[in-house]
């Protein structure tokens, strides 16, 4: 039976019997399906950077030659990087958006059938990228279309976060909600290594394309960039079979037979990507003169209120009182207080981790001034991209675990201290190589730095839904984790977006310094409500 009988994992005698194996059962499963829903999401930071190589370098001319939104024109060299940065951009957004309906979906339609439908979705975007890849005609709304697709990916966290939440006992919430988050992160990390090595060779023979050649003279190379999507395809298969025969739904949650459950989740996904497809529509459009940074904020509130309001009116009766009793969370202040510092742990992560890619290139990859202005470095940055996002992902269960035994807010608190300074770090290091002829002198130690500010991000993300697992009750931790894991994966959208200006404006580091600006009122607002003497709440 995929729907159990009885759940009550704070008896201990019924947890020791029965829930521990189920609960591991499922967890063992989810953490691999989440595992591929970021890896599938987050691609699109890898894609843009190898389509890049290929404009800039194949020995035939430029390819993937682009004059979307720029009136037919060709762009110029910061202006095409700049562009690619929508990939990304567009995937996070999309991704971000989807996690607003997911966050309320597993009380309405059940853990199992959502995960097993997300994990089914997420074939449409991989399939499509290896296809489109193959050709570097293929229009590039094409790419937005799919990177927009992809974003299923992002959305299936909240849920699988909330669904984890339900198995496992209080006392074990920072733990396991850490390693299923922990290890799902580290799919980005797992893309970033994979992703390099497949597209090397003709790993899936004849259905991968020809390849593209790659660099001159006798650093010649083909690049099978189509694998990026396609490799993806198999494995997905694999665990979307096990998530629909091996995990459960809840004995109290009202989500009907599988098809009923499969119709909702469908239903709700469409007015997702109802508020997604508004906010890359006002993306993609130029606004005149209006500031960037302004118009990027305004469409990650456009597309978040659009959706709440498409959920709230247009759902059917019971899915409507479900989602009304749900919406509850939104009067309570600690759903928006931990809203803000989670935002700070993993919008950061995994907004670092989508734009990481191009922004190594981007900045030590081209010599920025002097004569040789507009010139390759040389740097390979294939085998440092996954590190980050790797020592990010494995450091969150950490900071769960050590949550567990000395407390989320304490935590959180020296955390983000350390990740001040190392924003601030990296952001001086971006800065003098933007200012110099050799920006590879700086590479180190600004990888070194952006490593530490990644650690800093995993162990702030097992922190902090450590404290919001603590902080509210089982009827609102679901819907408060989703809701948190939706706001914070706007990070995805926000933080490359950022990048993409100050590239263009030739002053990356500004973005840093700004960043480093927003932690310093995390570590004032979580020292005020949860980690000073006598705190309203501890935890």
């Amino acid at each position: 039976m995929s729907k159990l009988e009885h759940w009550d994992p704070e008896d201990h005698s019924f947890w020791e019997r029965t829930g521990n194996k189920v609960a591991s059962r499922n967890l063992l499963i989810s953490i691999p399906n989440l595992l591929l829903g970021f890896s599938v999401w987050i691609y699109w930071g890898m894609v843009a950077k190898y389509i890049q190589e290929l404009h800039f370098s194949s020995e035939n001319g430029e390819l993937f030659n682009f004059t979307f939104m720029n009136d037919g024109e060709h762009y110029d060299s910061l202006g095409y990087r700049a562009l690619l940065f929508t990939l990304p951009a567009v995937a996070g957004l999309a991704g971000a958006t989807l996690r607003i309906p997911n966050s309320f979906m597993i009380a309405i339609c059940g853990g199992r059938n959502v995960k097993f439908m997300t994990t089914l979705l997420l074939m449409l975007p991989a399939l499509g990228a290896g296809i489109a890849l193959q050709d570097h005609t293929t229009p590039f709304y094409v790419f937005i279309v799919l990177a927009a697709l992809s974003g299923v990916g992002g959305g299936a966290f909240s849920s699988s976060m909330s669904n984890i939440s339900f198995f496992y006992p209080k006392r074990m919430q920072g733990l396991a909600l850490g390693l299923n988050a922990g290890i799902g992160n580290l799919g980005v990390s797992l893309m970033q290594f994979l992703i390099p090595f497949v597209i090397t060779f003709p790993l899936f023979g004849s259905l991968g394309g020809d390849g593209f050649v790659v660099g001159t003279g006798a650093d010649v190379s083909t690049m099978y960039i189509a694998n990026a999507g396609l490799v993806w395809v198999p494995i997905l298969i694999f665990v979307c079979i096990l998530a629909y025969l091996m995990m459960h739904n809840m004995p109290f949650h009202i989500c009907g037979s599988t098809p009923v459950a499969v119709a909702k989740f469908l239903w709700l996904t469409i007015l997702g990507y109802f508020g997604a497809a508004v906010g890359i529509f006002l993306l993609i459009i130029p606004w005149g003169g209006f500031p960037v940074l302004i118009k990027t904020f305004l469409i990650v509130v456009i597309a978040v209120v659009l959706t709440l309001l498409a959920m709230r009116f247009l759902t059917p009766k019971e899915t409507k009182e479900n989602l009304k009793g749900q919406f509850a969370i939104f009067k309570e202040k600690h759903n928006w207080v931990m809203t803000y510092l989670y935002v700070m742990t993993f919008g950061s992560f995994i907004g670092y981790a989508n734009a990481f890619p191009k922004l190594i290139d981007d900045v030590f990859g081209v010599v920025a001034v002097g004569e040789n202005a507009g010139q390759p470095t040389g740097l390979s940055s294939a085998g440092f991209i996954w590190i980050g996002a790797g020592v990010g992902a494995l450091l969150r269960p950490v900071g769960g675990w050590l949550s567990d035994k000395v407390g989320g807010a304490r935590v959180t608190h020296w955390d983000t201290i350390i990740m001040i300074g190392a924003t601030i770090g990296a952001g001086w290091f971006v800065s003098l190589a933007m200012q110099s002829e050799n920006p590879k002198q700086y590479f180190i130690p600004f990888l070194l730095l952006f490593i530490l500010l990644f650690a800093t991000t995993g162990l702030g993300n097992g922190s902090t839904f450590r404290m919001i697992g603590v902080i509210f009750d089982r009827d609102m931790r679901g819907p408060v984790l989703g809701w948190t894991g939706a706001i914070a994966a706007y990070g995805a959208f926000l933080i490359p977006k950022i990048f993409a200006t100050q590239i263009k404006a030739g002053t990356p580091q500004y973005a840093l310094y700004g960043f480093a600006g927003y932690y310093l009122s995390c570590l004032i607002v979580n020292w005020w409500f949860y980690a000073r003497k006598n705190a309203e709440i501890t935890c």
